[in-house]
């Protein structure tokens, strides 16, 4: 008789961090399945045997994905052998929606039961997909909190919202935390230039020349956050210019400390806002990604997660030609200079926390019970 198992793939590392918010206790709640798919190192620890690691998997902008698709075409089939092999009956299938979507509809066709876990953004582009969720997914777990709505009105039938991961992650010491709107002298600047080295070869030039500019107006004690995978050197040639440097493990003790922030658009935004940091949000990509974006993508709202979990223009965002010493010092100094709108910005921001809350529920009780019961042993997973 083959073993009880769960296909669980997380192809980036964003994926991995929210496998770990929940795959310990999915663990103990289910000991008799075995878990195996794609992850890195930190899954694997956790006892996830990997088909294939996310280092292989994760790409990015539309120019690196095109060039390994026939890698994913390669990599989808013999995960889809090997469930066919194991006789698995559940996925686990987090973010990744390009790969993860297409993966949920042939799982649904041999009989596996899919959750599909972070929702892929199908109201900011290809809201044709919205009609796959509904035919393919067991559950959907949304971390917006527009999203439960939005996807069960158009089909979806089980939904859950969850706490976003960052809630998960930083829960402990955001409970307890309470942000000093007084700025200090001189003014605490963060640098957060990006994770990828692409973002930190665009923006840390034209953040430097912009705290420089800053310094000409009001004193300024500039610190950063460094990634470790991103090439030291980048760094190197600006170091006199940071009075402290943070790794990313660092990063809330940075953002307890700073007043403003300049910030690459991603999930860092969203941690501005949560720890209450005024923040000017910027991003820049190839032109080849540009072009694409702009030809085939008909979303033109918001870009950063600060400001599409508040669903309004909370942090100010500069896209391509719009990243500008200019506009970013225009933004700082306003909030600077003006009080009443560095007020007023603080009080939005004092509001993120709540909207980043999800349902009341056990997601990892959750899971094994819809495991379980994909094995034959009913149990009640009514939401």
């Amino acid at each position: 008789m083959k073993k009880q198992s769960c296909l669980i793939i997380a192809g980036e590392k964003s994926g991995e961090e929210h496998a770990l918010s929940f795959l310990n206790e999915l663990k103990r709640a289910s000991p008799d399945t075995e878990f195996f798919g794609v992850g890195g190192d930190e899954m694997k620890q956790a006892g996830v045997e990997l088909l294939y690691h996310l280092n292989d998997f994760s790409s990015w902008g539309y120019s690196e994905v095109i060039t390994k698709i026939p890698f994913y075409f390669k990599a989808m089939n013999t995960i889809v052998d090997e469930v066919k092999k194991r006789g698995t009956k559940t996925a686990i299938l987090i973010d990744f929606q390009s790969f993860n979507l297409k993966l949920a509809g042939k799982l649904k066709e041999i009989g596996v039961e899919v959750l599909y876990y972070v929702a892929p953004q199908a109201w900011a582009w290809k809201e044709y997909r919205v009609k796959k969720l509904a035919r393919t997914v067991h559950t959907l777990f949304t971390i917006i909190p527009f999203e439960k709505k939005w996807f069960h009105d158009r089909g979806v039938k089980k939904v859950i919202s969850i706490d976003h991961p960052l809630w998960t992650t930083y829960k402990s010491d955001l409970e307890s935390f309470k942000k000093d709107i007084e700025l200090k002298t001189p003014l605490q600047l963060l640098l957060l230039p990006g994770s990828r080295k692409f973002e930190v070869e665009k923006l840390l030039p034209i953040f430097i020349d912009s705290l420089r500019a800053l310094k000409k107006e009001f004193p300024v004690k500039v610190s950063i956050v460094k990634s470790n995978s991103v090439p030291s050197e980048l760094y190197d040639s600006y170091k006199n210019e940071f009075d402290i440097e943070y790794t990313n493990e660092n990063l809330t003790a940075a953002l307890k400390k700073a007043d403003f922030a300049m910030a690459a658009s991603g999930t860092v935004t969203l941690t501005c806002a949560l720890y209450e940091v005024p923040t000017v949000v910027c991003y820049k990509t190839s032109l080849l990604n540009q072009y694409i974006y702009e030809t085939v993508v008909s979303y033109r709202w918001f870009i950063s997660l600060a400001n599409i979990v508040q669903n309004r223009l909370v942090f100010p965002e500069l896209l391509q030609d719009q990243v500008s010493v200019h506009n970013i010092v225009s933004y700082l100094k306003n909030w600077y200079y003006n009080k009443t709108a560095h007020s007023e910005l603080s009080a939005k921001l004092s509001q993120t926390k709540s909207l980043v809350r999800g349902e009341d529920i056990l997601i990892p009780e959750y899971m094994a019970e819809v495991i379980k019961n994909s094995y034959g042993k009913k149990v009640d997973t009514t939401v």
